[in-house]
């Protein structure tokens, strides 16, 4: 049976054939043919292109990073291991003209903390609060902070710093340090605090004059760069690197610091006895156009900042505008006289109404009849029928002319931040009733500082000049003359300063004499719009004037806003007792 099962010596396998037998140990490879051969050849053919790519790609951002983001990098490096800390240049002094310093900086320190670095946070806070004042929760806080760096108090006084110091090595806590800064102080307290502005606790002005001379006050800063652990904690020995900061120059004011109080005290207490919303002074030289004084209330108190209102910080005279009444008929007799049209002797016939547009103009006293008056009649009895007949004579092109001259509708260029122009009607806009109205002072606004500017023409014999509160920069005297121009001839300018000479001598501005003195004023009783016409009986009611009238060295400007009291009777006496204290602190000798 053996030899049955054996063929030509070969050994058979059960189940297969004679030809099936020596192939199967290969069937599986054999199975998957000859394309899936190809297909593996051709995927190790690409591996080195693959290998040749990735290579590139690593090559080109080495490249990058070396070449074009390198730059970058190293900044950011360095800054994670470097503090900047920003060293304030001191700001400079301003000084009134005597000079009396107003405001000026002392040195004092900012407090931070490393909260990584703080031993005990209730003990801390507890310290903190005590010589900071605040609340311990509100310290606590700011010890918890996941930082290496947080302000505790900016511009700390040097004697409280003093015994933080103490309390906190007493107690042995660590992580509070300490940055040299300075702040703002005020010898004078809150005077002037309204002009001078308030300063930031970044150093910079925000307003007022400490905004307008800001570059010129502020300096440069530097900064000292020092090298920092992981942590941010400074390294001892460490590099670092200062670069010192430049001090701001120190600047002098035209403002005197007496006259300023004699101003801020008398404008407060006629606030409250003639029941106005708010009160305005300015009192200048009119030959130079130096202020001396000036203010609107509310007033500031600079040294509160907890206390600043938007109505503190704005300065009337510059930055709201009002009708200014009766004043403006200085300037309407100013240009009809200037352009030889009258003279302070013509004899105008002035009926008791006149016709403006749709409305009837009668005089304040009530007159009922027509009556001869000269200008300076006119002028003195504050006359709305005679002023329109003035600026009728003038007419409608040498009137918007001559205001235009004044500088009545655009901006003084006082350097003072926020003064607007005023709503004042030009030639081509004007109506029926523009020139009428327009001749006793009424259907036009402004800033009252451009009337100040108007009217010290007058007294400068017919040169207008800039209202100005710097005098110095630097230990460099200011020149502001450039900017003076002639608006009227000087003989224009001697005969109004007759007229208004009258007005106080014998006119609505009795009530602003003062005793031995000449004083050329005008009185100004500017009604307040509402949104049915006019208020009944609610007034700004302003005196201009200057003294003496022939040689004026000292102008004062007064209004009261939202009084029921005619100017005659409340701007004239506040007027009187400013102009008084004025001309004695300015040495200027009375007449008789």
């Amino acid at each position: 049976m053996a030899g049955s099962n054996r063929q030509n010596g070969k050994r058979r396998v059960r189940g297969s054939s004679y030809d099936e037998a020596p192939r199967t140990s290969h069937k599986g490879l054999e199975s998957k043919g000859p394309s899936n051969s190809f297909a593996s050849t051709n995927a190790f053919g690409w591996l080195p292109f693959i290998f040749v790519g990735l290579f590139l790609l690593v090559v080109l951002r080495l490249l990058y990073l070396q070449l074009i983001d390198a730059p970058r990098l190293s900044a950011k490096a360095q800054a994670n291991h470097t503090n900047v800390i920003t060293i304030s240049g001191k700001r400079g002094t301003i000084y009134d003209r005597n000079g009396n310093v107003l405001a000026t900086s002392e040195e004092c320190q900012t407090v931070y903390v490393n909260p990584k670095e703080v031993a005990n946070i209730e003990t801390t806070s507890q310290i903190l609060a005590q010589n900071l004042g605040g609340k311990q929760d509100d310290y606590k806080t700011v010890l918890s902070k996941n930082t290496t760096f947080a302000y505790i108090q900016r511009k700390v006084d040097m004697s409280v710093v003093k015994q933080l110091k103490e309390d906190l090595k007493k107690a042995k806590q660590t992580g509070i340090y300490y940055l040299a800064d300075t702040k703002r102080v005020y010898p004078y307290g809150a005077l002037a605090g309204q002009i001078l502005g308030v300063v930031g606790t970044d150093g910079n002005g925000l307003t007022g004059l400490e905004l307008y001379y800001d570059k010129i006050l502020s300096g440069t800063d530097g900064q000292m760069t020092m090298e920092v652990g992981a942590d941010g904690t400074p390294i001892a020995g460490g590099a670092s690197q200062i670069t010192e900061a430049k001090n701001g120059q120190d600047i002098v004011l035209s403002l005197d610091a007496n006259v300023q109080q004699v101003a801020e005290n008398k404008i407060t207490e006629a606030i409250e006895t003639y029941g106005a919303e708010s009160g305005m002074v300015m009192v200048t030289d009119p030959k130079s156009g130096e202020i001396l004084a000036a203010c609107s209330t509310p007033l500031l108190n600079i040294t509160d900042p907890a206390s600043y209102t938007n109505d503190q910080l704005a300065f009337k005279m510059v930055s709201s505008s009002y009708e200014p009444g009766s004043m403006f008929k200085v300037l309407t007799m100013s240009i009809a006289i200037d352009n030889g049209t009258l003279t302070p002797d013509s004899v105008l016939t002035v009926p008791a109404g006149v016709k403006v547009g749709d409305d009837t103009v009668r005089d304040d006293d009530g007159r009922d009849y027509t009556m001869d008056m000269t200008l300076t009649e006119i002028l003195r009895r504050s006359s709305n029928t005679g002023a329109i007949l003035v600026g009728r004579a003038s007419g409608a092109d040498a009137f918007a002319e001559g205001v235009e001259k004044f500088g009545i509708g655009s901006k003084t260029g006082i350097d003072y931040p926020g003064e607007v122009e005023g709503l004042v009607t030009k030639r081509s806009e004007y109506t029926g009733a523009t020139l009428g109205a327009m001749s006793f002072g009424q259907a036009t606004s402004m800033p009252m500082v451009q009337m100040v500017r108007a009217i010290g023409a007058v007294a400068n014999k017919g040169v207008l000049t800039t209202p100005h509160f710097l005098i110095s920069q630097g230990g460099e005297k200011v020149d502001w003359s450039s900017s003076n121009k002639q608006v009227i001839s000087e003989d224009t300018a001697q005969k109004m300063t007759k007229m208004m000479q009258v007005v106080v001598d014998k006119g609505t501005g009795v009530a602003g004499k003062v005793d031995g003195y000449a004083v050329a004023g005008k009185t100004g009783t500017g009604e307040q719009a509402g949104e049915n016409g006019y208020k009944e009986n609610v007034y700004l009611s302003s005196l201009i004037g200057f003294a003496n009238a022939d040689d004026p060295a000292v102008m004062v400007y007064v209004g009261l806003n939202g009084t029921s009291y005619l100017a005659s009777s409340s701007a004239a006496p506040v007027f009187s007792s400013i102009m008084s204290e004025a001309l004695s602190d300015m040495g200027v000798q009375p007449v008789s």
